[in-house]
């Protein structure tokens, strides 16, 4: 069972909704907005209040276009794969905006923002001050995430020496094992898993998280490069235009508080 955590973060959001018959409903009903995700505690979890904000915010504006979103969990390659290409699929979320996917699908507008910097250990401070810094370092990365632009052309680049794993905790792992030195993760994420996985709470005070961040990356729904998929995406941008972020805000995290 997956704790809940309760936590405030201000998430900027851009607006509301409309719609007709929509891409990512052939197997789940006309009235579907049907995502592929990962587990991303807090922004997304199938065991989390209304299965985390990102989620929260993602139906809420789909309401607002006449349909519902129903959303399938993965490894993060596989529901790119799924998102991008399976007609079973409208899209998938949450994506951070680069213009490598830009040209493979249609993004919405931002439903978030997230805090990507470096975990480290506290007995073994991090010191970096440009992207440079950090090419002697084993570095610990999601498989198929995107870190800024500069942390990602020098990963293209072969600059820098990483270390893929198909999700945070693992890298968190391997960083209390010392088989890295540091870890790319949003800062949300490493507080939720301090917080809330067993394994990792009993080591939190050995964590910390980098005061410099790496990127501050607006997370988006990725919809398929489809004229469905385009339709698709304006409809949830018209859906969007239609929410209050801090009533929605209020209403998620006042949920979160009464469990």
């Amino acid at each position: 069972m997956v704790r809940r955590f309760a936590f405030r973060v201000l998430l900027p959001l851009c607006a509301s909704a409309a719609a007709h018959a929509s891409p990512g409903t052939h197997s789940a009903g006309p009235d579907v907005m049907r995502l592929a995700s990962l587990d991303w505690l807090p922004y997304v979890g199938a065991g989390l209040e209304q299965e985390g904000w990102s989620s929260f915010v993602a139906d809420a504006a789909a309401r607002h276009s006449g349909r519902r979103a129903k959303i399938d969990y993965f490894p993060w390659t596989r529901a790119v794969q799924l998102g991008t290409r399976d007609p079973n699929y409208a899209g998938y979320f949450p994506a951070y905006y680069t213009e490598e996917r830009a040209r493979t699908c249609h993004f919405s507008a931002p439903i978030g923002s997230s805090t990507v910097g470096f975990a480290y250990l506290q007995r073994a401070p991090l010191q970096w001050a440009s992207v440079q810094d950090l090419t002697a370092l084993r570095i610990g990365v999601v498989a198929g995430f995107s870190n800024g632009p500069a942390f990602d052309a020098m990963a293209r680049e072969g600059k820098l020496r990483l270390d893929a794993s198909p999700n945070d905790m693992l890298n968190l792992r391997k960083l209390l094992a010392g088989r890295v030195d540091t870890v790319v993760i949003d800062k949300l994420v490493l507080r939720y898993l301090l917080a809330t996985e067993p394994g990792l709470a009993r080591e939190r005070k050995q964590f910390a998280f980098h005061d410099k961040p790496l990127a501050e990356l607006s997370l988006h729904v990725c919809f398929q490069r489809t004229p469905a998929g385009r339709e698709m995406q304006q409809a949830f941008d018209q859906g969007m235009q239609g929410l209050s972020l801090r009533k929605l805000e209020a209403e998620y995290f006042q949920r979160i508080e009464k469990q």
